[in-house]
């Protein structure tokens, strides 16, 4: 089964809770999970969301400015394979 998703990395625990609280303030769906290994520096924590969202989660960063972000990535998993992870931008 193929799933898609994005996720926003931080260098900070307290950075990922704070952005996730933004995000859900803004009707986003969001969910904190542990940041994928081609994605090694950092906390060990993303804040997930749908790709369908990323426009909109990328303007939520720009206005709350949460900072230590290390980068936006979309996730792709096929299987029980390593996913492939790709930066936004």
């Amino acid at each position: 089964m193929q799933e898609i998703f994005g996720i926003a990395a931080f260098r900070s625990r307290q950075q990922v809770t704070r952005f996730d609280a933004a995000l859900r303030r803004n009707g986003i769906r969001s969910q904190v999970i542990s940041t994928p290994r081609d994605v090694s520096i950092g906390c060990g924590l993303s804040v997930r969301f749908e790709m369908r969202d990323a426009p909109t989660v990328q303007q939520v960063y720009r206005q709350t400015r949460p900072g230590n972000l290390i980068g936006f990535y979309r996730v792709e998993r096929n299987g029980n394979g390593r996913p492939l992870v790709t930066p936004l931008y």
